[in-house]
C-alpha cells in the first residue's frame, strides 16, 4: 500500500523549490554530512549528473530555521519558508540523524549539532545570520549563539529552553504522564503518536489512523541515534550556567504550550536579561508555528524587520 506521507514529500519539495530553496548536501568533515535547503540563487545550475556548486554568498539577510524533534526541516517550517524568502536568504538545515544528515562520531550533544550547523553555514558562504529555533532546535540555537557569537546576530526561540536539566525533564514527563522523553518524542504506535499530538497542539487534531501509521513509518527513522540525542540533552545539574548572550533574543511562544509552559519562558527571559523579549500567541500550543502560521509569521517578520532597522540606524 502506498505511504501517503511519503507521497506528499515530492509535493512539499516542489513547493519549497517554488519558494526559492533547494536541497544541498554539505560534507562537514569526513564521516559527517548535513543536508541544507539553501537559496537557489547561491548555486550554479549543475549539468546532468553533476553536483551543484556554491557560486555566491547570500545577497539578503540570512535567516536559519532549525527544526525540532518530531520532523525534519522543511516539514517543520513549511509555512515559514515561503513567507520569508522574498526579503531574506532562508537556510533550513536537517540536524544530524534527520533528513539524511548523519555522522560516524559517537558524540550526540547539542554542541556537536551546533558545530556542524555552523560549519555547514560557513561552507555555504554565510558570514552572519539570525537563528529561528523550535524546541530541540532552540537548544541547538542557544548553543550556536554561545559558541559562535560572531556568526549569530540574533535569535527567535519557540517552545524551548536553555538547557534540559534532570529536574525539568523529570517534572515535565511526570506532568505530561510519560515515563521518558523518548516515550513522548519517539512514539512507536498510533496511540503514542496521538498522545504526542494531543500535548503538542492546542486544538485536538483529527487524522485517520492510516495517516498516523504512515507518518510513523516515514518520520521516525534513526531511532537508536535519536534516543541517544535525547539522552545527551539532559544535563545533571539543578542550576545550569546561563551564558551572557550579546545577541537579541526573542521568545515567541504558544500561550497554551503544555510541554514548555509560558512560565518557563518568562523565567528564561529574566535569566537572559535586557537583550531578551517575550511575545505570546493566543490559541496555540507547542506547535505554534504550524497551528497559527499567519500570526507566527507576522510576529517573526516584525522582529526580523526591527533587526534591520536597528542595523540601518547604527
Amino acid at each position: 500500500m502506498v505511504n501517503l506521507v511519503a507521497l506528499q514529500k515530492p509535493l512539499l519539495h516542489g513547493l519549497m523549490k517554488m519558494a526559492g530553496v533547494v536541497p544541498y548536501t554539505v560534507e562537514i568533515e569526513p564521516g559527517t554530512v548535513m543536508n541544507f535547503w539553501v537559496p537557489k540563487e547561491t548555486l550554479k545550475k549543475p549539468k546532468k549528473g553533476e553536483k551543484p556548486e556554491i557560486i555566491s554568498k547570500p545577497k539578503k539577510p540570512v535567516v536559519v530555521l532549525i527544526h525540532g524533534f518530531a520532523a525534519e526541516g522543511i516539514v517543520t517550517w513549511q509555512f515559514q519558508v515561503g513567507a520569508l524568502a522574498k526579503k531574506y536568504s532562508v537556510y533550513v538545515p536537517d540536524v544530524l540523524f534527520f533528513g539524511g544528515s548523519t555522522t560516524d562520531k559517537p558524540d550526540r550533544s547539542p554542541a556537536l549539532q551546533a558545530e556542524c550547523v555552523s560549519t555547514g553555514l560557513r561552507k555555504l558562504g554565510v558570514d552572519t545570520c539570525t537563528l529561528v529555533g523550535f524546541s530541540y532546535g532552540g537548544m541547538v540555537a542557544f548553543k550556536m549563539a554561545e559558541m559562535y557569537p560572531e556568526l549569530v546576530r540574533a535569535m527567535v526561540v519557540s517552545g524551548s529552553i536553555l538547557a534540559m536539566t534532570c529536574s525539568v525533564s523529570d517534572d515535565t514527563m511526570k506532568r505530561l504522564g510519560f515515563e521518558s522523553s523518548s516515550e513522548l518524542l519517539l512514539p512507536r504506535t498510533v496511540k503514542g503518536l496521538k498522545a504526542l499530538l494531543s500535548v503538542a497542539a492546542h486544538k485536538k487534531l483529527y487524522f485517520p489512523d492510516r495517516l498516523h501509521r504512515d507518518f510513523l513509518e516515514v518520520m521516525f527513522t534513526n531511532r537508536k541515534e535519536r534516543e541517544e540525542l535525547l539522552e545527551a540533552l539532559v544535563i545533571d545539574t539543578k542550576d545550569p550556567n546561563i551564558p551572557k548572550f550579546p545577541q537579541r533574543i526573542h521568545l515567541l511562544w504558544g500561550e497554551n504550550d503544555q510541554i514548555f509552559k509560558q512560565e518557563l519562558a518568562h523565567n528564561m527571559k529574566e535569566q537572559l536579561g535586557a537583550n531578551a523579549t517575550f511575545e505570546g500567541i493566543k490559541k496555540a500550543g507547542h506547535l505554534v508555528h504550524l497551528e497559527r502560521p499567519c500570526v507566527y509569521n507576522r510576529c517573526l517578520k516584525r522582529f526580523l524587520a526591527s533587526l534591520n532597522d536597528a542595523g540601518a540606524q547604527s
